[in-house]
């Protein structure tokens, strides 16, 4: 199949408003869950997903925590400013970012920008019954080389250096919940838009197929001798963006920033390079260390900088003569392991722009976790490569029997 000339209007089916689910279950774990086996197709309740699951498995989640990343500033004239942190600036890296103690950048999207040309929005906020000033400047000579798409470069300051950014966060910003809810964030939301296993903060998105599980699944899963494993994967804004070209040859792939650490390879060497999913972001990280252990194999003394997954890549090997065929998933892993070694280092820190569509062959994912995502979407042509074309009969299915959909909707169990 030639994935790059790929039709995005075949990925089109009709969701009514009234199937996109507004609110979570007040009961996580009582959600629906179609299991699609092979080719046949049932349903149950997703308290049951461990019965589903092979006893003495490996099973990878995404740990990454949902920030309070939308921020509002009033100016002088009354003009309100959104300003929605992306990805961070100076410093790049996340840890270090929330730590930030006295000043911060972003690369951020701006709302309602034409309002502000110039000058430093200020707000004010309360801590511990302390009132500190924030102060946001953005730096219009470096957008064109800084910004990516519409973003852009702001730097925050703050009159307190005992208060890091992550404390200013929890005081002034609010949870960015997606687009298609058409709703406002809500104080519950805090609590429900986060996986019971959330760790590391850094997304503005949730990855939606953990926000099933309960501490009482996650028991259930461990009895059957389940190995759990984390990743990080921090989901940007463009895991809503959609595919607006004809062909997705001419869509553009949003970057995301991946943590895997030494023990969690080492894991996936134990289970011969193989892995039950947790959402889509955890299929992208996972499917992404086979390309950076394939560019490894080919180049040992890669940088951590040329070690980034461009969206086509996984399309071209051995095109140019620069990747490595043939190369096993457990090769891949063990590649990645022996240059964490060389470089005395006990985590891979890379990012990934990698594309999965129907056409790709998946190297490390056997089984997979997921909701029900929107028409058109990147999302749902990785599930469509995943169960190899059947992904409507999957749909009409979960539309003719009441699942409901995207964020905090139903779930499904995948096994091709």
């Amino acid at each position: 199949m030639d994935t790059k000339h790929i039709k995005i209007s075949d990925y089109q089916y009709c969701l009514p408003d009234s199937r996109i689910a507004k609110f979570p279950l007040a009961q996580r774990d009582h959600s629906k869950l179609l299991v699609y086996r092979k080719g046949e197709i049932s349903e149950s309740q997703f308290f049951n997903l461990p019965t589903f699951l092979p006893r003495h498995s490996l099973m990878v989640y995404n740990n990454t925590r949902v920030i309070q990343a939308r921020m509002h500033f009033r100016k002088t004239t009354g003009a309100l400013i959104e300003v929605f942190l992306m990805e961070p600036a100076q410093p790049v890296d996340y840890e270090h970012m929330f730590q930030s103690k006295g000043h911060c950048a972003w690369l951020c999207m701006i709302g309602n920008l034409k309002k502000w040309k110039e000058g430093v929005l200020k707000r004010n906020f309360d801590i511990n019954g302390q009132t500190f000033t924030l102060t946001a400047e953005r730096r219009e000579e470096t957008v064109q080389t800084l910004g990516k798409g519409t973003n852009y470069w702001v730097d925050f300051r703050w009159d307190n250096a005992q208060i890091n950014f992550a404390d200013i966060l929890e005081a002034v910003g609010e949870l960015p919940i997606p687009p298609y809810l058409n709703r406002e964030t809500e104080e519950r939301d805090k609590i429900t838009y986060q996986t019971v296993y959330s760790k590391i903060k850094g997304s503005v998105a949730a990855p939606t197929a953990g926000l099933h599980f309960t501490h009482e699944v996650l028991q259930a899963i461990q009895q059957r001798g389940i190995v759990e494993e984390e990743v990080t994967l921090h989901v940007g804004a463009g895991t809503f963006k959609p595919v607006k070209s004809e062909s997705i040859d001419e869509h553009e792939m949003h970057s995301e920033y991946i943590v895997v650490h030494r023990h969690t390879l080492e894991n996936l060497l134990h289970f011969h390079g193989e892995a039950i999913a947790v959402g889509t972001t955890s299929v992208r990280t996972l499917e992404s260390l086979y390309y950076i252990g394939v560019k490894l194999a080919a180049n040992p003394d890669a940088t951590e900088e040329m070690l980034h997954v461009t969206q086509w890549e996984p399309y071209e090997a051995g095109r140019d003569g620069t990747w490595v065929d043939g190369i096993s998933s457990e090769q891949a892993i063990r590649n990645v392991l022996d240059w964490l070694q060389r470089n005395n280092l006990e985590a891979l820190h890379s990012s990934t722009q990698i594309i999965i569509a129907p056409g790709y062959h998946y190297k490390i994912v056997k089984m997979l976790i997921t909701n029900f995502h929107q028409p058109q979407s990147t999302l749902l042509l990785l599930v469509s490569a995943f169960v190899h074309g059947d992904w409507r009969r999957i749909y009409d299915y979960a539309l003719s029997h009441d699942f409901r959909f995207l964020s905090y909707g139903d779930s499904s169990l995948l096994i091709p």
